[in-house]
């Protein structure tokens, strides 16, 4: 399975260009913002970017930030292997966005807070604060580890790049402008980043299309291969991706990112004003749609070129992860650069993820571990959180060699996800909804509903749910023909159901739980940590005296602070209008404030209007 016996090219020297082009670039943006803002030397435009940045860039990156390399690389091979049902995600997206810029957008705009965690501390107490900074922490490098690791990996066994020297220069070159440029340069370089990887995306698909005649020659092709399963509205939860599973689940995961992921809020926050910080979130769902639906159709494009020989079963690659750089080495190699681009996209997308993750740890550590215990002045603060840029870049590099020992790429990462993210979406719901959640509701609902969430996960990791709940789609090898010596024993390697997953029991010791409990769909992992943990949590409040809780009104959501309230405003003022009841106290409530309800002249008019004349 090494390089030789790969039909594939290699790397040639233009490819090697454009790759090294991006990582220069990438790194050029820090330098420039190194040197541009020499003048900021608190830690708060470090970690912040000042609080001046404008929607445009802040939504790109925000975009960019986690649609990694796992985007580019896993959603298409599962296209491939499960069909295009995942294109779901576009709705569970779609309320993503409504529940962040509506319930959490608000509150923490309002707070101005560096770290996300400094909420826990204002909402409930110090300990609340400091268990969601180390789960964060942990949940983050667990993850940038996977995103350093996924590309590298893949692109190792395809274009014969050497693999430690990828990961390595990965790092480096993120930490590099991490270090150097704060969270402008993150910012900046997730825009140009988001750019390649939408190339990388446009140069496979445009190419496939060629050369398989036409858009709707691959959609037909997708059709009869069964790939197009948008139809399955199956409610059982054991199911890995139906419509419920990916709509629901999904939601629960990506409302932990972008709801209450540091890296993301740090981001919106970091906004001129809190209407920026929204739009940013409205542009951002574009981005996030055009890269789910570029990643949809290159998986069908995927299967529409490979649909008589699947290089998988056959042995050409060694893991789904690596069906899309083996297609690009495939349909590209006659175009020198074009497969340096694609190999710069997967790479664009690690870059982002884990410059944002860096950031987004310094950030946590400064201002939730190092701040509130010592008296340092803003410039040594600053210094530290460039020091502790530099020390998460290694301990993410070093994470990476700890993923080469984890499964399926894609869904370990949303694991990861759903197991910490859920519980502590619970915890920051309960702060932001429930006013009489006290602080040992809190942490009681924290760590039953991570209690919970580990004992599913680990559990599915090591009895994996049965095949016929993940339903892999028919791939075959008819079509193949080979010319090997040694005719076909590459057979004894036939569909494995779940490629290299950590430890797999043996099957008739499975506990009675396996069936059940554990094959659950690996979505279902955060809303059962959120839904734990809020229900625990409200419990627990009630039965020691949250009822009493007087709560500062700005630590909770407001009526004012929902788009929702204003809109129903709006309606109720145009219809108060057509009815032409609202003569006199049109302006007034804008020059002088609101009128005083005992003496509301609205009702004076009322009257005076119904008398018949």
């Amino acid at each position: 399975m090494s390089g030789d016996s790969l039909v594939t090219g290699s790397f040639v020297v233009a490819d090697y260009v454009v790759f090294a082009l991006m990582l220069v670039v990438s790194a050029a943006v820090g330098v420039y913002y190194a040197w541009a803002d020499k003048g900021q030397r608190s830690s708060g435009d470090f970690l912040m970017g000042g609080r001046r940045l404008t929607a445009l860039p802040v939504s790109l990156s925000l975009t960019a930030s986690f649609m990694s390399a796992i985007t580019v690389l896993s959603n298409p091979a599962e296209v491939y292997r499960y069909g295009a049902n995942i294109g779901f995600y576009g709705l569970s997206y779609v309320m993503t966005i409504v529940v962040t810029s509506e319930f959490f957008l608000p509150v923490f705009y309002r707070l101005a807070v560096t770290s996300t965690y400094e909420y826990l501390e204002l909402r409930f107490n110090r300990a609340t604060r400091l268990l969601g900074t180390v789960l964060f922490i942990v949940q983050t490098i667990l993850y940038t580890g996977i995103v350093i690791y996924a590309p590298a990996l893949a692109l190792n066994q395809v274009t014969g790049m050497d693999l430690w020297g990828a990961v390595i220069s990965t790092g480096v070159v993120c930490t590099f402008y991490c270090t150097m440029g704060g969270l402008k340069a993150v910012v900046w370089t997730d825009v140009f980043q988001l750019g390649v990887m939408l190339a990388g995306f446009l140069a496979v698909i445009i190419r496939s299309v060629v050369l398989q005649g036409g858009v709707f020659s691959i959609i037909s092709d997708s059709e009869q291969g069964g790939r197009l399963n948008f139809w399955d509205f199956d409610t059982n939860p054991l199911r890995r991706h139906t419509f419920w599973t990916i709509t629901i689940g999904g939601t629960f995961v990506w409302v932990s990112i972008y709801g209450i992921n540091q890296a993301q809020v740090q981001r919106y926050i970091s906004c001129k004003s809190i209407t920026h910080a929204r739009v940013s979130l409205y542009i951002n769902l574009l981005g996030l749609w055009s890269i789910l639906l570029c990643s949809v159709f290159a998986g069908m494009c995927l299967y529409s070129v490979y649909k008589n020989c699947d290089p998988w079963t056959a042995g050409l690659v060694s893991a789904p992860d690596q069906l899309m750089p083996y297609l690009v080495m495939d349909i590209l190699r006659d175009y020198p650069g074009l497969p340096g681009l694609f190999v710069a996209a997967a790479y664009s997308g690690s870059l982002s993820t884990v410059s944002s993750s860096i950031n987004a740890l310094a950030a946590v550590t400064v201002e939730d571990l190092i701040k509130p215990y010592s008296n340092m002045s803003e410039k040594h603060l600053s210094w530290i959180s460039k020091g502790l840029s530099l020390v998460y870049g290694a301990l993410c590099i070093g994470m990476a060699g700890l993923a080469s020992l984890m499964g399926g790429i894609l869904q370990a990462a949303i694991s990861i996800f759903g197991v910490i993210g859920g519980p502590l979406l619970g915890l920051f719901t309960l702060g932001i909804l429930c006013p009489f959640a006290n602080s040992k509701g809190a942490l009681s609902g924290l760590v039953s509903g991570l209690v919970v969430s580990l004992w599913v996960g680990i559990g599915a990791q090591i009895y994996p749910p049965p095949p016929e709940m993940a339903r892999p789609l028919p791939l075959t090898t008819e079509g193949c023909n080979f010319t090997t010596t040694d005719n076909f024993n590459w057979t004894s390697t036939a569909l494995p159901t779940q490629p290299n997953s950590m430890t797999t029991a043996p099957v008739h010791n499975r506990p009675v739980l396996a069936d059940y409990w554990y094959s659950l769909s690996y979505l279902y992992f955060s809303p059962i940590g959120t839904i734990v943990a809020i229900s625990v949590g409200l419990i627990v409040s009630l039965f020691t005296g949250g009822r009493g809780l007087k709560v500062e009104s700005r630590l909770t959501l407001m009526k004012e602070d929902t788009v929702l309230y204003y809109l129903i405003k709006f309606f109720k003022y145009r219809v108060m209008r057509r009815t032409g009841k609202l003569d006199l106290t049109k302006d007034r409530g804008r020059k002088f404030g609101n009128t005083n309800p005992a003496f509301c002249d609205v009702e004076l008019d009322l009257t005076k209007s119904s008398i018949p004349t």
